[in-house]
């Protein structure tokens, strides 16, 4: 395994995320659960858990990763930015002195395999990257079991530790949470550059990848940065990744009112001519739900809330129309194993 952090004659250096935190005896980084002790970086976190459930895959979001299967998600505390429009601010930005909930590895795997059409476990609801070394253990011990495994993060990681998780995990969604970097500076306390960097390194790397956008009245709101962002997705990553436009809604420090439906529905209209596949989430509409061959236009699936209907695809998830590719990650009839 890659080394986390380095030691100094008075402080102990992390090098997980590009906060690079120097930390004296006893102290803890900024995303509250990796602590200086007697010059090693422990995580205080391991195996402390604020969410369990078996959710639909496309709840992370993922849309074109085993669609209309579950996954059990999994999360703990602490978060490595500080959003202050923060949608889970209770977990992300608190740390309980004496969390209620914990579990090994084994549980978290054998209840993974007991649950009904479960494709695997995510790492979500807080900031999984923090949660390294639980996170790895975990998902290691998972694919040789022949579960998936996804993590749902904000894509502030290193290189070195993200080139690592890439072994472990199968599918990733990514917090692009603006396409400019005074957003990222004023309203999450770090730069955007390492995030864009950790999503070319993944779309490299051959894993899936989806991305979640998070559209906040006046503060990332606007058409020419929205052209910006899936320009920059379809040449980097391309056009064929996934964006999740969600709705935002008063949380934590930040008051902007609820993002209205026809901001999303022009942002929508502005990324679909970049992009082949746009998704609108956290809203009543059904625009932005279903999915249609990128080639055809024949509709593959069609979502109500949580619920996916596929139609119109073969055993390889390909249209049946004109034979396009859709969905890489693909059954129609689970079967555990790699």
């Amino acid at each position: 395994m890659i080394a986390l952090f380095k030691e100094y004659d008075n402080y102990t250096e992390c090098l997980l995320c590009p906060r690079y935190c120097k930390l004296k005896p006893g102290q803890t980084g900024a995303c509250g659960v990796r602590k200086n002790n007697r010059g090693k970086i422990d995580l205080i976190t391991y195996g402390v858990i604020s969410g369990f459930a078996l959710d639909p895959v496309e709840k992370k979001p993922l849309y074109h990763f085993f669609p209309g299967y579950s996954i059990l998600s999994a999360g703990s505390y602490g978060c490595n930015m500080k959003c202050d429009f923060c949608q889970n601010y209770s977990i992300s930005q608190n740390i309980p002195d004496h969390p209620e909930q914990e579990a090994s590895p084994e549980k978290i795997i054998k209840t993974a395999l007991s649950a009904s059409r479960n494709i695997g476990i995510a790492f979500t609801y807080n900031e999984p990257v923090i949660w390294f070394e639980f996170m790895r253990d975990v998902a290691i011990a998972a694919k040789e079991k022949g579960l998936y495994t996804v993590m749902v993060s904000n894509g502030f990681v290193n290189s070195e530790p993200l080139n690592e998780i890439i072994q472990f995990i199968d599918a990733f969604n990514i917090d692009l949470k603006a396409f400019n970097n005074n957003f990222y500076k004023k309203l999450t306390g770090v730069d955007i550059e390492p995030v864009k960097r950790s999503l070319k390194q993944i779309s490299k790397s051959g894993k899936h990848l989806e991305i979640t956008t998070l559209v906040i009245p006046g503060q990332n709101d606007d058409k020419k940065e929205m052209a910006l962002e899936s320009e920059w997705i379809a040449d980097e990553l391309g056009k064929s990744v996934p964006l999740h436009l969600s709705r935002y809604f008063p949380m934590y420090k930040r008051d902007d009112p609820s993002t209205p439906q026809d901001t999303l529905d022009r942002l929508y209209d502005t990324a679909s001519e970049k992009l082949d596949y746009v998704y609108m989430g956290n809203t009543n509409t059904n625009k932005g739900q279903n999915t249609s061959c990128p080639k055809c236009k024949t509709v593959v699936s069609v979502r109500s809330g949580y619920t996916t209907n596929l139609l119109n695809l073969d055993k390889e998830g390909k249209c049946t129309s004109c034979g396009t590719q859709v969905y890489s990650n693909f059954t129609l009839s689970l079967k555990k194993g790699r």
